[in-house]
């Protein structure tokens, strides 16, 4: 953790964000995976309409996965990159479903609740850590997260 006097933080806080920080990255490299999956796989009748909108999500999701990763690195951790390791702590599984439109899109919004609740136990813990740099990502995401989740569930009529 060399870099946490540096930026102002301390080294347990650093460690503990960046524990947290690398069960996010866990969940969105799942959360990617999964929407490449459906992506690549959709059938029927929504193909045309969940096609480009999944490849915008998933291009979305690999931003944030190497936003994340730069972070950890930022607060003198190491990004985890095995999906072995990704598996063991996340908390999105790996979708079994990936032809059928909607269980799709449900599948991205149970995804977004994860993340998202992540992102505001992050909030917490940064704010309490004067984690200026990290509260303002997690802050980031969930506002384009919650406009997402609305387009989402409009899709499917919710």
């Amino acid at each position: 953790m060399k870099n946490a006097s540096i930026i102002g933080l301390k080294e347990a806080d650093c460690k503990n964000i960046s524990e947290k920080l690398n069960v996010l990255l866990a969940n969105y490299s799942v959360f990617y995976q999964n929407t490449r999956g459906s992506h690549w796989n959709i059938k029927g009748e929504q193909f045309f309409t969940l096609h480009p909108k999944f490849e915008e999500l998933y291009n979305s999701l690999v931003l944030k996965i190497d936003e994340i990763a730069e972070r950890i690195l930022t607060l003198g951790a190491t990004p985890a990159h095995n999906y072995s390791d990704y598996l063991k702590v996340a908390t999105i599984k790996e979708s079994k479903e990936v032809t059928d439109g909607t269980k799709s899109v449900e599948q991205i919004l149970n995804s977004f609740k994860v993340v998202i609740d992540l992102q505001r136990e992050l909030l917490d813990i940064t704010d309490k850590a004067g984690d200026e740099g990290t509260n303002s990502q997690m802050s980031d995401y969930i506002t384009e997260q919650e406009k997402e989740v609305w387009m989402y569930n409009s899709y499917l009529g919710k």
